[in-house]
């Protein structure tokens, strides 16, 4: 199947994106790779910053390691746009989410969220970009920079 996405496909992807996002943050990563195929050129800008990572490591370690940091919580995924063009779809959402994550308590986790898909020969949608950041709340100029900075 080829040709740009549909408003069926853009819900049902963001039907899909939504149970990821529920299973992520309560540490069922069997769930969440169930829901997102990874794509061999995969690209993560995570909401800690850093350098992009390359590719996703879906080795038992790694996602051992992921279910174990993870560790509850719940979400809900709030669409800003959507974007599809030939085999390209893009969804700008909001990740609200609340949960336990690594050794810090319960709090609010929400995300501002791009994921970019693309559709595979075998019209499976891949994810081969995810770009997340932690400013759901507006922060001051000072703040940016000191963030810009790495202070």
């Amino acid at each position: 199947m080829s040709g740009t996405a549909n408003d069926d496909d853009l819900a049902a992807l963001v039907q899909q994106v939504t149970e990821a996002a529920e299973a992520l943050i309560s540490g069922d990563i069997k769930g969440y790779t169930a829901r997102i195929k990874h794509a061999h050129d995969y690209t993560l800008m995570s909401p800690y910053g850093g350098d992009p990572v390359r590719g996703f490591d879906d080795s038992d370690e790694a996602l051992d390691r992921l279910g174990r940091f993870f560790r509850g919580g719940e979400a809900s995924v709030e669409v800003v746009e959507t974007h599809a063009s030939g085999d390209l779809a893009v969804l700008v959402v909001i990740e609200r989410q609340r949960g336990t994550i690594g050794d810090l308590p319960e709090q609010d986790w929400s995300l501002r969220v791009t994921w970019v898909f693309r559709r595979s020969p075998e019209s499976e949608w891949e994810l081969v970009h995810r770009h997340a950041d932690a400013l759901v709340h507006a922060i001051d100029h000072e703040r940016l920079a000191a963030l810009a900075r790495g202070a």
